[in-house]
């Protein structure tokens, strides 16, 4: 038997007793009304928002400028905004931004590190004076690491203290020499530090001498064999750059604009138990326990393996990317990963107050390296009748936002270029039926899109 979900019929949750998200999913037909949201987060700068979101390069991630977008229609000030899946910070670090209380959470610990340098920042003082001492240090000690760099660089693999031969190729043996001190010489669990790692990771590598090897784009790493064959294809010679001049001048441009006026919280674990680890954080700090708005996009099916495309910068961090895509489990096909967000907005539910209101961007994935996904269309709808209508949310309705090829990080992947992902979904819920109304009355209201933002709006 078919149900078919329409905009007469969404008032009550759909149930089919026995039956797994999966199951369910298989047996509906949906059809979703629309939300009168008008995308003009579309008509902004790709970098709109503050400097701190081009931190570092993050694949699958959407623009702050969408986040401003809900932040301004269903949030005030003092609210807490949360993000399970929070990945480089967007939602966090924009809630914080805009005196909004910004909470996100990730399994990566690379997207935890970015978050974390975001929403609880070195000021700028703090920061310089560290890389000064850094530099300082290094004086002393640079002879010591020249030489261990030039023995991992000519017996990469044989060197106890080695890495990667596609590590030492990317690298002049001076520059190389420098990030294996920096590797060694700061302390992740310190917050400047951090916040220096995370600057570090986002100019690692690219097209322009800003960044500190010129092999491989800014937005991702190559293959490693990639990297491997290319490097000796082309006699590449990677050009000398100092670690801390760079380092520098990419402080210089994250602190363009004054540190967000917002508290911010950043959490590194499962999105199925991420909302109590977020009420026990807020609670710790004595701040609102309860979210009154969610903006996240869930991990698209069985496109980006996050470890994989961030090898460079996982070594740098001291992470394994095949820990890391393990841990993330990203190769769900349809029926868990539904399961897997049913138990997710289960979990969500305590940590929202009953006029929240929750907007999931879910892509449809056309392809999957060139093959094509017969399941990965239609995701949101599927997401609402057998993950969100379950669980008691309430649908307000669905945006599409279709996505432009040339704005997206994969553009230079060829003839595949924005092909895996053209349309994301936007799932707007209320966690009640306040909410759903909520998220109806506000969809039309203007949005002030000046940045920074006027003073009295904080």
């Amino acid at each position: 038997m078919s149900h078919r979900v329409t905009a007469r019929s969404i008032d009550a949750p759909v149930r089919l007793p026995g039956a797994t998200s999966g199951q369910l999913a298989l047996e509906l037909d949906t059809e979703l009304p629309r939300i009168a949201l008008e995308p003009d987060w579309k008509d902004q700068p790709r970098l709109w928002g503050h400097p701190l979101h081009p931190m570092c390069s993050y694949l699958a991630s959407f623009p702050a400028s969408l986040v401003h977008a809900f932040i301004a229609r269903y949030s005030r000030p003092g609210d807490v905004v949360f993000d399970p899946f929070s990945g480089r910070g967007t939602t966090p670090l924009q809630a914080a931004a805009e005196g909004r209380i910004g909470v996100g959470n990730d399994l990566n610990p690379f997207a935890h590190l970015l978050t974390a340098s975001k929403v609880e920042p070195a000021a700028p003082a703090e920061a310089r004076t560290r890389l000064a001492r850094l530099r300082l240090a290094w004086a002393g000690v640079a002879a010591a690491w020249e030489t261990r760099a030039a023995r991992i660089q000519a017996h990469p693999d044989a060197s106890p203290d080695g890495a990667p031969a596609e590590v030492a190729i990317a690298f002049h043996p001076r520059t190389f020499a420098q990030l294996l001190y920096l590797r060694d010489a700061l302390d992740l669990d310190d917050r400047v530090d951090r916040f220096l790692a995370a600057a570090v990771t986002g100019i690692l590598h690219g097209k322009s001498a800003s960044y500190l090897s010129e092999l491989m784009p800014n937005t991702f790493s190559m293959a490693p064999r990639y990297v491997r064959d290319f490097a000796a294809r082309t006699g590449f010679q990677a050009p000398e750059r100092d670690v801390f001049t760079c380092l520098g001048a990419k402080l210089d441009r994250l602190y363009r604009a004054p540190l967000p006026p917002g508290a911010g919280i950043a959490l590194l674990g499962d999105a199925r138990d991420a909302a109590g680890r977020a009420r026990t954080a807020l609670r710790a700090r004595g701040l609102p326990d309860r979210a009154r708005l969610v903006v996240t996009s869930p991990p698209y099916l069985r496109v980006v393996k996050y470890g994989y495309y961030n090898w460079l910068r996982a070594w740098f961090l001291g992470e394994d990317p095949r820990t890391i895509d393990a841990a993330l489990d990203d190769a769900h096909h349809r029926a868990p990963y539904l399961d897997f967000l049913r138990d997710v907005l289960h979990a969500m539910r305590p940590i929202l107050a009953d006029d929240a209101i929750v907007v999931l961007v879910i892509g449809d994935v056309a392809t999957d390296r060139g093959r094509a996904i017969r399941s990965g269309t239609g995701l949101a709808e599927q997401v609402w009748a057998a993950a969100a209508a379950p669980e008691g949310y309430r649908l307000a309705g669905v945006a599409l936002d279709e996505v432009r090829a040339n704005r997206k990080m994969t553009k230079l992947w060829g003839e595949e270029a924005g092909r895996a992902t053209q349309l994301d979904r936007i799932l707007v819920l209320g966690a009640a039926e306040a909410g759903r109304r909520r998220a109806l009355s506000g969809a039309a209201t203007p949005v002030d899109w000046a940045w920074p933002p006027r003073l009295r709006a904080l």
